[in-house]
């Protein structure tokens, strides 16, 4: 039973976790190298965010959404 809790440790330190070291050790030559997979998330989050806003002006502009409360049947009790 050993092993198989060794084998799990090994495989989730080696495996699982290898490009997280590389990044720890990236952190100690650049910190923005580091950080760069934080800026690109936060530029595709920005986007999404900036799209998702457009979407919801388009619908209200075209009048597709109900904005009635008795829209949905559960609010009406």
């Amino acid at each position: 039973m050993r092993a198989f809790f060794e084998g799990i440790q090994w495989l989730f330190e080696n495996i699982f976790f290898w490009p997280l070291n590389q990044l720890r050790t990236l952190e100690l030559s650049s910190w923005f190298g580091a950080n760069t997979i934080n800026w690109i998330f936060m530029a595709i989050c920005s986007y999404a965010t900036w799209y998702w806003c457009k979407q919801l002006t388009m619908h209200k502009a075209s009048g597709e959404e109900n904005q009635d409360t008795t829209a949905h049947s559960f609010l009406t009790k």
